[in-house]
């Protein structure tokens, strides 16, 4: 069983963390699943349907494992389990056999699913027939496999629930690939069910066979291959616990259709089989481990808060940390929103398209305090020289990040969330001076007043910095806003004014274009009004490229009826490509135009040579739409797009010629910013 991720690193130092297990020796198909379970586990729970009893088997095969590790275990076990399972759930089936495809189904019926992603194919169609038998789960039939896997990883982050999302096998299965490696660089929780061509048939070629446990190993926290129809409730049970725990990931299951068909009677008190992985949790923080933070906060003179995606589910607790040390804040790309971009200590996002002042911070520093981050290239560009004059306190629960990058003088293997619950316990024990670091404070707000965030104000066009501010003033920072990637996305992150988490939904990691349609259909479904779910606005900033990728999603949008709003940057080329090409490559253009060649827009200015027309696309789904050239007809298109019912493409014709700054080149440091210039100087 790969039950830690595969190929991380050791890591060394940290209080409470076992290092991981090395990536195991690829086995065939037949072999990832046991067909039966051992007897320990398949012994039932003594109380409840919530009990859980958990094995002591080890991922080695052997069984030593310490009565405390044994009874931590469970607790996290059971505290994790009784989470989403609804109370009321009744089996509708009784003590009577059914198919493996409606065990399936009324396994995730018992996990809380109310919402899956799913396209049918042959070997998935059992699975399909027995989500027409659920009253609890909607289906949402995006049209596209990749579209369903970013629609789970939008409806995950927008909620902070496991995403779900159905393929068949062969092509249906290797459309989910992109989705998989991108939730499993974002730390997204997600279960993807893939159906499999009859077992008898694995391993001869069949028709749309693909051995996707083998494809998806590096690029999920787990897989399963289910050989035998007894461990469906348990393999499922496993799937979403390993999705949800630790640090989030995807985890694929891979269902043959002969274990669809099959008849059985569950057993839902089936007990997870996964102590090796639930033993190498990290255990929850003490008090004790955060006493050398506090210890060098005291002693720092210029220290600053880093922190990213980790921190999602710690926002009360990081603002009061923040509010009770006065420390300035960096963000991130995925931590946006975790504290107020209005806040006056938020330097906003440090990176390579982060703010000057932001950057100068980290680079000053001499405590940097990183909370669950993973000091990516695009946040640190040189290694060496970031953040080159601070220690280092690193708390993160994954214990393969901590040192994995830059050396952690004071690591915390842990719950950031814990971690700092704790650290402010200490300091309303030990209060830090009000103005300890006022001197600093005051250095960093002169260096924002000498490089302010700006951009070049022009009235003969629309630039999408300002078309996003716009955005963030008619929403008032409440919207939910999903990017595809590239310049729009940079945009989106630097000038939307977010106020909190899981507001901001984009491809970090991976950087997936395409993205931003279907993460937005699936926060859509999220937040869609319906059955007790709150309702919120959901808007998709694409650029013209990236929404290419997936534009076959505005069919869902409409059939649906999805409340999704598409404010479409268009500039019609491959924006940041071409700024790298600006930038490096003396604007030699190579394959990054998209429109007309015999007639470029931007030079011709005749809307009939605007190509595609999206305007004349979204009408073809079903979409409201309309386009905006004219800079004084800006506001009054967007406040339509937003008071129209249901979905809404809004077409912005931007320049191609607008660089996103600053910016550090990649594998540089902060003393190589760009502040200046665009696609009209020469370099």
């Amino acid at each position: 069983m790969k039950a830690l991720r595969s190929g991380t690193a050791v890591a060394r130092g940290q209080a409470g963390c076992v290092s991981p297990a090395p990536r195991p020796v690829p086995m065939s198909s037949q072999a990832m699943i046991p067909s039966t379970s051992s007897p320990a586990a398949r012994a039932p729970a003594r109380s409840g349907r919530r009990a859980l009893a958990v094995s002591a088997k080890l991922a080695d095969g052997s069984r030593r494992m310490q009565s405390e590790e044994v009874r931590r275990a469970k607790e996290v076990a059971q505290a994790a389990l009784a989470k989403d399972s609804p109370a009321d759930w009744v089996d509708r089936y009784g003590s009577e056999p059914r198919k493996g495809a409606d065990i399936l189904v009324q396994a995730l019926e018992r996990e809380g699913v109310d919402s899956v992603f799913a396209y049918p194919g042959g070997a998935s169609m059992e699975i399909h027939q027995a989500l027409t038998r659920s009253d609890r789960i909607t289906n949402v039939l995006c049209r596209h496999e990749q579209g369903e896997i970013f629609a789970a990883e939008g409806y995950a982050k927008a909620a902070g629930r496991v995403g779900v999302c159905i393929a068949t096998s062969g092509p249906g299965a290797t459309n989910l690939v992109t989705g998989l490696a991108d939730a499993m660089m974002d730390s997204i929780p997600l279960v993807a069910i893939t159906g499999q061509v009859p077992r008898r048939m694995i391993g001869t070629d069949a028709f749309q066979e693909t051995p996707i446990v083998e494809v998806t190993r590096a690029i999920t926290k787990h897989n399963y291959l289910v050989l035998d129809i007894k461990d469906l409730p348990r393999v499922i049970k496993e799937a979403f616990y390993l999705a949800r725990t630790g640090r989030p990931g995807p985890v694929l299951v891979d269902v043959p259709k002969d274990i669809q068909q099959q008849l059985a009677v569950p057993d839902w008190e089936a007990p997870m089989s996964i102590t090796g992985y639930i033993s190498r949790l990290p255990p929850p923080v003490e008090e004790s481990q955060v006493l050398p933070v506090l210890r060098a906060l005291q002693g720092a003179a210029k220290p600053v808060i880093y922190y990213g995606g980790g921190c999602l589910d710690a926002q009360a607790e990081l603002r009061e940390f923040a509010a009770r040390t006065g420390i300035p804040l960096a963000s991130t790309f995925m931590g946006l929103g975790v504290v107020p971009s209005t806040d006056p200590n938020h330097l906003q996002m440090l990176g390579m398209h982060g703010t000057v002042f932001a950057n100068y911070a980290v680079d000053q520093a001499d405590l940097l305090v990183a909370l669950g981050v993973r000091f990516d290239d695009r946040v640190t560009g040189k290694l060496d020289a970031f953040a080159a004059r601070a220690r280092i306190v690193h708390i993160d629960i994954d214990a393969a990040e901590i040192s994995k990058n830059k050396t952690a003088h004071v690591p915390v293997c842990g719950d950031v969330k814990q971690a700092l619950s704790h650290l402010n316990r200490l300091l309303a024990a030990e209060p830090l001076p009000a103005d300890k670091w006022a001197g600093w404070r005051a250095e960093l707000a002169a260096k924002r007043a000498e490089f302010p965030m700006r951009y070049p104000q022009r009235d003969d066009a629309i630039v999408p910095q300002h078309a996003i501010q716009v955005l963030g003033e008619e929403t008032q920072g409440e919207a939910i806003i999903t990017t595809g990637v590239g310049q729009h996305q940079m945009w989106a992150a630097q000038w939307y004014p977010y106020k909190e988490t899981r507001r901001w939904i984009s491809s970090g990691g991976l950087g997936s274009m395409g993205f931003g349609l279907p993460a937005a259909l699936g926060a859509a479904v999220a937040f869609d009004g319906k059955n007790g779910r709150p309702k919120k606005t959901v808007v998709d900033i694409d650029g013209d490229g990236s929404f290419l990728m997936n534009v076959q999603e505005l069919a869902t949008i409409f059939i649906e009826k999805l409340d999704v709003k598409v404010m479409l940057l268009n500039n019609q080329h491959l924006g940041m490509v071409v700024q790298w090409e600006d930038r490096f490559y003396k604007a030699n253009r190579a394959h990054t135009y998209l429109g007309k060649r015999e007639s470029e827009w931007h030079a011709t200015q005749d809307e009939e040579d605007i190509y595609p027309n999206f305007v004349n696309m979204a009408q073809a789904f079903g979409v409201p739409s309309r386009r905006v050239i004219v800079k004084e007809q800006l506001r009054g298109a967007i406040r339509t797009m937003l008071d129209t019912p249901g979905p809404y493409l809004l077409e912005v014709m931007v320049p191609h010629i607008e660089h996103v700054l600053p910016m550090i080149p990649g594998g540089a440091s902060f003393k190589d910013i760009i502040t200046e210039g665009d696609g009209t100087v020469k370099y």
